[in-house]
């Protein structure tokens, strides 16, 4: 089973990178093939062996996944899985890839593995890091309906039965929107606690447009993917839940704005899942109403 890794970066952290390319060269097993993608700055010097695409522009993190992908032929299937790994982050075991073989090898309805993230001096994983409701601890792996953008592995048939990750999407939420679709397809997705990626501990509302992203691309999913009776139950359920997180005026002013994009702007195209996903999501514990 043949591995390749997708890296994206703005160039600004040279040593993470190459860090995070010394322990993908590690890997246990046949060698794990690298494509890193600048997306929109110049690569920084990487070893030998490691491919490298510069895009003119910053596509944004699922369009620069998406070349990533193409880089491995059409749909990435000059390899049978990719491994999805953030420019800061590392590789904590030298077995990642070949565990990743072994669990794709073992069933054949796997389509996509969540890593779990760990902060590399605590050894600590965020709530958020888990990619189910019931999120208390982290060492659990289980089936999910969601998984992590930075740290995971997607066997490439997946992309060509249901495509890529989302362009329109430039920032938050794509990796459900590529989820949702997998399993609508019949895929499943495992978050494994002993795969693991050692990632600095931030706040997703570090980026400038978090709220604004995390609102749009919220509408954009519901309107995408969701039967049109359950899209205003789940916009409703967020809104509501925003609202008692209780945001600064100047976050929550960020978000409506971005709320009313996803109804203002197109999303792409729309493929409701089928009924029968809506119950597989249930009974994984995350109907699609939250």
């Amino acid at each position: 089973m043949k591995v390749g890794a997708v890296v994206i970066t703005m160039g600004n952290r040279p040593a993470e990178l190459r860090a995070l390319l010394d322990s993908v060269a590690k890997q246990d097993g046949d060698t794990v093939e690298v494509v890193v993608v600048g997306n929109g700055s110049p690569v920084p010097d990487v070893p030998d062996g490691v491919r490298t695409v510069e895009l003119p522009e910053n596509l944004g993190i699922p369009g620069g996944r998406n070349v990533g992908i193409e880089a491995f032929g059409p749909g990435g299937t000059q390899v049978d899985v990719l491994l999805f790994l953030d420019d800061d982050g590392l590789l904590a075991r030298n077995d990642t890839a070949e565990l990743c073989r072994q669990a794709f090898a073992a069933d054949p309805d796997l389509g996509i593995i969540s890593f779990r993230i760990a902060d590399p001096d605590t050894g600590e994983t965020q709530r958020r890091h888990v990619p189910r409701l019931r999120a208390s601890d982290p060492m659990r792996s289980s089936r999910v309906t969601t998984f992590l953008g930075g740290a995971n592995a997607v066997r490439t048939k997946v992309f060509a039965q249901v495509g890529g990750l989302p362009d329109e999407f430039f920032y938050a939420h794509e990796e459900t929107d590529l989820a949702w679709r997998a399993l609508d397809a019949g895929w499943m997705i495992d978050y494994r606690s002993d795969m693991v990626l050692y990632h600095p501990t931030t706040a997703p509302s570090r980026h400038a447009v978090y709220h604004r992203m995390v609102a749009r691309n919220r509408v954009w999913l519901a309107r995408r993917n969701l039967p049109a009776v359950l899209a205003p139950v789940y916009l409703g359920v967020w809104m509501l839940l925003t609202l008692l997180r209780r945001p600064s005026r100047a976050a929550l002013k960020a978000w409506f704005g971005g709320f009313k994009e996803g109804w203002t702007t197109p999303c792409g195209p729309r493929r409701p899942m089928r009924w029968r996903t809506v119950w597989r999501l249930a009974r994984l514990g995350r109907p699609p109403v939250i």
